[in-house]
């Protein structure tokens, strides 16, 4: 009892005070009793900032449920921002609210009808598409009866390859080391002149990964509806593929900026492949904060609110021209640089980072008469029967990737017997780190993979090596 209000509490930010209007107004015009007195609704825990509009649909149910001296079931949740005429309306991080809210023991969920195909994607919770806030109480008070969304069922499907390696030209190095990269998850550095086929290169590697398995379909969906970005079926099976400009700050790189749950570049190509062309353009503070998640596969964002963990499993394809100008040892065009220029602009990738990528390859430019020519490259289905096996030995054998193979794991499954001498004295000669020293054991493993071969010999530890060239010798 009290002066008639409507008070919200519990550190709500301004979307979420501003569900009082919503409610209030939804519920008059659906038809449904408001409260002519003092009212409070707690937004439990009290320190824990709220922020958006799915708060809507659990205030107005509750207000229902209380007028009426009912209690709401222990283990039914609701989900949903409501317009002023009742009808419920989609919120973001529909599918990530419902697989916590399963995880907390809830039975039944009541979602946007938008929302409700992701929603229907976690198992063991029962799903209602609500389409307006009567629907509900209605539902709830067993007046009518809201049907259950059926579970999602669907099977991984192959995605055509677009570009397809067959429609470039030369470039036989380069095509090894994308195989190499796509079979055991390494990342990749291309550097050469502009019209060399780097961008095309970085494109053709998602048409020979396998395609996403349900679990990875799942988390990648997850950061897509964080983003607001699902739309119809919520799967997709080709994997992620981003490409962001050279000017993105380290908030849209790495996430963050004003909204602390935001994912950045590299959790939205999480289980597939980051291109990040003209390497040297990118500011030198975000490439040096992409240290970090490309060890450890995930990046955590600390703010004055709290801290959030985002997952970043994905393959980095770098390129870069040789220098400013771009042709610094072309052959067939003089470059205009001045020394000075050519090593500043090759400085500004760090050695740190250069040490974290596995494969550097240098690309030179097709002869342009071979351009007009028929297509006689091999297509991108038949490396990707190769990248599968050599994966699916992987995954046997280890349960994961080359490329994240501990130092422990590397002398258990890669074993390298006479060749272990050829590595460390090249490894010395040539000054490698101990990161570089694993990171060419790991591609001699998927070299011998690729091969189906079990014991990793001499020649795929000189492969290995071979792509890991000195900085100074990367132009050359």
């Amino acid at each position: 009892p009290g002066r008639p209000g409507f008070n919200l509490v519990g550190l709500a930010d301004t979307g979420v005070k501003e569900a009082r209007e919503r409610v209030r107004s939804a519920l008059r015009h659906s038809g449904l009793p408001f409260p002519q007195q003092r009212l409070t609704v707690n937004l439990a825990p009290a320190e824990l900032r709220k922020e958006g509009s799915g708060f809507d649909l659990p205030i107005a149910v509750a207000i229902c449920l209380a007028m009426r001296g009912a209690g709401c079931p222990d283990d039914t949740a609701f989900i949903g921002e409501l317009a002023l005429d009742g009808s419920i309306r989609h919120v973001n991080g529909v599918l990530v609210a419902v697989r916590a809210l399963h995880r907390a023991g809830i039975r039944e969920v009541f979602v946007p009808a938008a929302d409700a195909a992701e929603a229907a994607l976690v198992d063991g919770i029962q799903v209602f598409a609500a389409r307006h806030v009567a629907e509900v109480i209605g539902h709830l008070g067993n007046r009518e009866r809201l049907a259950a969304q059926a579970p999602a069922t669907a099977s991984p499907v192959t995605p055509e390859a677009d570009p397809d390696l067959q429609d470039l030209v030369g470039q036989q190095a380069a095509r090894r080391a994308l195989e190499l990269s796509a079979a055991g998850g390494h990342h990749l550095l291309l550097t050469g002149p502009p019209g060399a086929g780097k961008t095309m290169l970085a494109r053709c590697l998602p048409g020979i990964l396998p395609p996403l398995v349900l679990d990875q379909a799942i988390e990648v969906a997850q950061v897509r509806s964080v983003l607001g970005e699902l739309d119809g079926f919520p799967l997709r099976w080709e994997r992620p593929f981003r490409s962001p400009h050279h000017s993105i700050s380290i908030a849209g790189l790495l996430g963050g900026g004003t909204a602390l749950a935001r994912p950045g570049e590299i959790t939205r190509a999480d289980h597939g492949v980051l291109f990040m062309d003209e390497l040297a353009e990118f500011q030198s503070n975000a490439l040096q904060a992409l240290r970090q998640p490309l060890e450890q596969r995930q990046v955590t964002i600390t703010r004055s609110q709290g801290s959030v963990t985002y997952p970043a499993r994905f393959t980095l394809v770098a390129a870069t021209n040789p220098c400013p100008c771009g042709w610094a040892g072309d052959g067939r065009r003089e470059c205009r640089c001045p020394p000075a220029a050519v090593d500043r602009y090759q400085r500004s990738l760090s050695g740190p980072l250069l040490d974290r990528i596995d494969l550097r390859v240098t690309v030179t430019r097709p002869a342009l008469k071979a351009l007009s020519g028929p297509a006689s490259g091999e297509p991108s289905a038949a490396v990707r029967e190769r990248v599968v096996a050599a994966r699916d030995r992987q995954e046997r054998r280890q349960g994961g990737l080359n490329a994240q193979l501990s130092g422990a794991g590397l002398r258990a499954w890669a074993p390298l017997g006479r060749s272990g001498h050829l590595l460390a004295r090249w490894a010395e000669e040539k000054g490698l780190t101990a990161r570089g020293f694993h990171r060419a054991w790991r591609v001699a493993r998927t070299a011998a993979d690729l091969d189906g071969i079990d014991q990793v010999a001499e020649g795929h530890v000189l492969e290995a090596l071979g792509y890991r060239l000195p900085d100074h010798d990367r132009a050359a």
